[in-house]
């Protein structure tokens, strides 16, 4: 029964409040977590109305949990970055029953095990996500991002009504971090394309990207409207609790938990169960009411996934067995040269359009000049395309019988003068990257017109550009300038694994910066070190070694390398050898929010240089929590602990002289 909320005196408003809470929380639950709707939406809508209006009459019965709360109202000028408790690492893939065998008698040996027990969950197309969950409340959510680090996508995350922002545990974690996955199943994706034809609007391509564009709304409001859903399939951190022995337990204490859990899992225990699991998957796969592109195995014991444990960016205990790829033939209708930012060559076929696995392909990569050679592609030719791994549109083979008679062999253009020039903003826009120098703003569009009107050569000289420059070009006033001086500014501050990373030597990722790093500590070092003294580090053989001897001898390079250092660019480096205490030894901190005179990566290099150990969570053992801007739950959490805050002016003050610390670590929130 609707009651009018002005006959309510403040302790019946409360009452009331709160059972219209508990009763919403119910039908949600059973609604989105069960797909087992009990009451009609009218009805549903009434109740949440009512609350709505006692909330408003009665501000301070607002709660963050409330069904009511679901949609914020402030629009974003960007996403915040988050610091993942621990890493979202990637899937290995198995893409033939040969390479999945290979996984499981490896896990076998591994463990000393015959027949080790396994779940297979669907693994569904859509867009990784992680939730962080505080005494039981839903406090931040984010994106994937490079795995270490993703972005704050909390708030149209808390429009989604399958994700719950209480959960119901028997017994609450003081703080636990969901990952799963969220997306669009097929129902939803044809009515939002409808939406978008009545409103005159460019259609979604596929459901996952469609998934990934609502999440990425800086308008909370507008991702409310897209019919997003989630499934959750595993824990990344968790304190205050303890896990169940198994995956499969784990998913059902979701449910309880009002988390919702795909229900195509299966508990396997034979390489011949496994398979049995995978071609069944592969023939209901057009039945699903979603979209999946194979089957994830995982070791079902905790224990056992323990001892496994990971290599690189991904668990030894858990692989992603892909489904055979689409395949659809088209025409060739032209053959492009991309040029890469090493100056690699990389043939692309032009296509008539075709729709393979659900996406429109109007590209697919031809690999090389050898391989067009190899397989003979001709402009004219029909071919069969696909997407490789479901992801990356690639010709498979020619249909000889189609060729025309006018079809001549493909030949490289001997003259490419646009070579040059495409290697340099590939350079640029590599540089500016997230996992380098992550400059915001600096996109490849606006890299094009840059180097093309010579306001940038290389990437020492991005530093050098000027509002005046920037805001002369076409479609980017003053203030989006400023901002892209102001994130150049601030990308001066980095460190040296990003440098290395950005610098673009050829064969140097990610992982093999780190151990240079680890190995050397100084750019110094780096650049002096021997091919043969290279090859003792993790990650780095003859090819790897010789390209970075290569790049530190060419004189251009060096010269780079002063330029940045003269335009301001400076990076932390690790000391090989420290004989002396260096004040911090024994403290933790944590860094959270945004910093203004460095970035939180310089921050965390500089702390463990003076030897202190930097989490990425609270917890009692933390001594103090640095806080910049837009701080959110950590500083919150620190605060119901007791723990220090200082702010960055206090953090600037330990850096300058570390004995500090403890006289800091006296005054409780030094901000």
């Amino acid at each position: 029964m609707l009651l009018n909320t002005a006959m309510l005196k403040p302790e019946g408003a409360k009452k009331r409040a709160s059972e219209l809470r508990a009763t919403l929380e119910r039908y949600n639950h059973q609604y989105y977590v069960f797909d087992d709707p009990t009451i009609p939406d009218a009805e549903y809508d009434i109740l949440l109305r009512e609350l709505e209006d006692l909330e408003r009459a009665y501000p301070e019965l607002m709660e963050t949990t409330s069904p009511t709360q679901r949609v914020g109202t402030e629009i974003l000028s960007q996403f915040d970055s988050i610091d993942h408790l621990s890493p979202m690492l990637s899937l290995s893939n198995a893409f033939n029953d040969h390479e999945f065998k290979e996984f499981y008698f490896k896990i076998n040996e591994l463990l000393g095990t015959s027949e080790v027990e396994l779940i297979a969950e669907s693994k569904l197309d859509g867009l990784a996500i992680s939730l962080v969950y505080e005494e039981g409340v839903l406090v931040k959510a984010a994106t994937r991002g490079d795995g270490t680090i993703g972005e704050d996508v909390t708030a149209n995350v808390r429009t989604i009504r399958s994700v719950p922002l209480k959960l119901r545990c028997r017994k609450t974690p003081a703080l636990v971090e969901i990952r799963g996955e969220i997306y669009i199943d097929k129902n939803g994706f044809e009515a939002l394309n409808e939406n978008q034809i009545k409103e005159g609007q460019k259609l979604f391509s596929n459901p996952r990207n469609a998934a990934a564009g609502s999440i990425r709304q800086l308008d909370s409001r507008v991702t409310a409207e897209r019919p997003l859903k989630i499934y959750c399939y595993g824990i990344g951190h968790l304190e205050g609790s303890v896990l169940p022995e198994t995956q499969s337990d784990l998913l059902e204490d979701f449910r309880v938990a009002g988390l919702r859990v795909c229900s195509d899992t299966r508990v396997v225990d034979s390489v011949e169960s496994c398979l049995d699991h995978y071609k069944s998957a592969c023939r209901q796969r057009a039945d699903l009411a979603y979209e999946i592109d194979g089957v994830v195995y995982k070791v079902n014991s905790f224990k056992q996934q323990q001892a496994l444990g990971a290599v690189s960016r991904a668990p030894r205990w858990a692989i992603a067995f892909k489904f055979p790829p689409d395949e659809r033939m088209t025409e060739i209708i032209g053959i492009d040269v991309q040029v890469g930012r090493t100056g690699a060559l990389t043939p692309v076929a032009r296509l008539q359009p075709v729709l393979v696995g659900g996406v429109t392909i109007t590209k697919a990569t031809l690999h090389n000049i050898e391989e067009i050679k190899r397989k003979d592609v001709r402009v004219g030719d029909t071919v069969v395309v696909r997407r490789a791994g479901d992801v990356i549109p690639e010709v498979v083979r020619i249909v000889s019988d189609k060729r025309p008679n006018d079809a001549v062999p493909y030949e490289l253009p001997e003259d490419l003068p646009e070579r040059d020039l495409a290697r340099n903003i590939q350079e640029i826009a590599h540089f500016a990257s997230r996992r380098a120098m992550s400059i915001e703003g600096l996109g490849v569009k606006l890299i094009e017109r840059l180097v093309s009107k010579k306001l940038v050569t290389n990437v020492a000289s991005l530093y050098r550009l000027e509002v005046e420059l920037l805001s002369g070009l076409d479609g980017l006033g003053k203030k989006s300038a400023e901002n892209i001086l102001r994130a150049l500014e601030r990308s001066k501050s980095t460190t040296l694994q990003r440098l290395l990373y950005g610098l673009g030597i050829a064969e140097v990722g990610s992982v093999t910066s780190n151990n240079l790093v680890a190995a050397l500590g100084t750019l110094e070092a780096i650049g002096q070190i021997s091919i043969e003294e290279l090859q003792r580090i993790d990650d780095i053989g003859p090819i790897v070694a010789a390209n970075i001897v290569e790049w530190f001898a060419e004189p251009s390079n060096k010269n780079l390398l002063d330029a940045l250092i003269e335009c301001g660019v400076r990076w932390s480096e690790r000391e090989l050898e420290q004989t002396n205490p260096t004040g911090l030894e024994g403290f933790t901190f944590v860094l959270t929010g945004t910093m203004e005179s460095m970035t939180r990566g310089d921050a965390r290099e500089q702390l463990e240089k003076l030897g202190a150990r930097v989490s990425n969570a609270v917890s009692k053992q933390t001594d103090a929590v640095i806080v910049g801007k837009n701080s959110g739950s950590k500083a919150e959490r620190a605060d119901k602990l007791g723990i220090v805050l200082f702010n960055e002016d206090t953090l600037l003050q330990i850096l300058h002289d570390p004995m500090l610390v403890k006289e800091k670590l006296e005054t409780r929130n030094c901000d």
